[in-house]
């Protein structure tokens, strides 16, 4: 066996605490701080097993995540083939990097993906071009003639099926989002103009929000755990 002199063990010990140093830092995640653009080609979007796009690959291997909340702006603002400049945090151990942030170089629009902002009130008024429906085909909404679509719940709509009539002039707010995607609210109060306004029902509206929008991302509560015997 090889034996280690009495004045060497302080210098290994001092080595190996480094070296244990040095390993933990690979597998820590760098700074926060200000994380460094990381530029390259997309290869190709990284699948989940449903088909939802949760990242992308370069073609230098990065691996890119980002929210699955965000697939359908990350896929209708870049593709494969496309240069983009990712800012996020990376981690030191792999190429990994988790974006906050993906730009399109060719095209300048830039995807934010940092965590949603509270609900923003937003109005809007036009006259009703279309009559929208859910898949069940219960009136639920419709699209105004400036493109902007509102929403309500089955039984508000049916309840204010006359003032929702193709041709009406409308003025709609609640909460909902405005991007290059389109312009939605979830209406909480409607009119023919902003000093002729009716309320939705808003427990019902709440329910409503929360089955259509909040309830499939809702995780499950886990199973209860049988005491061992």
């Amino acid at each position: 066996m090889l034996k280690v002199s009495a004045h060497l063990k302080p210098t290994l010990l001092a080595a190996a605490m480094v070296t244990g140093c040095a390993t933990l830092a690979l597998a820590q995640p760098a700074p926060n701080g200000n994380p460094t653009p990381v530029k390259g080609e997309v290869a190709q979007y990284i699948l989940t097993p449903a088909g939802a796009v949760d990242g992308m690959i370069l073609t230098d291997g990065t691996e890119v995540h980002t929210p699955r909340a965000a697939s359908t702006r990350l896929v209708f603002s870049v593709r494969p083939g496309d240069k983009v400049t990712i800012r996020g945090t990376r981690t030191i151990a792999n190429p990994v990097v988790n974006a906050i942030a993906v730009t399109n170089d060719a095209t300048g629009v830039i995807i934010d993906l940092g965590p949603p902002g509270p609900a923003r009130r937003i109005d809007d008024a036009s006259r009703v071009k279309l009559q929208l429906h859910g898949s069940d085909g219960r009136f639920n909404g419709v699209q105004l003639e400036d493109g902007t679509i509102v929403r309500l719940p089955p039984p508000d709509a049916d309840r204010h099926a006359a003032a929702l009539a193709v041709g009406q002039p409308l003025y709609a707010s609640g909460d909902g989002v405005s991007g290059p995607l389109g312009k939605v609210i979830a209406a909480r109060e409607i009119g023919p103009n902003k000093t002729d306004l009716v309320k939705i029902d808003a427990p019902g509206f709440d329910r409503w929000m929360h089955e259509v929008f909040g309830g499939s991302d809702t995780p499950a509560a886990p199973p209860p755990v049988a005491p061992r015997s």
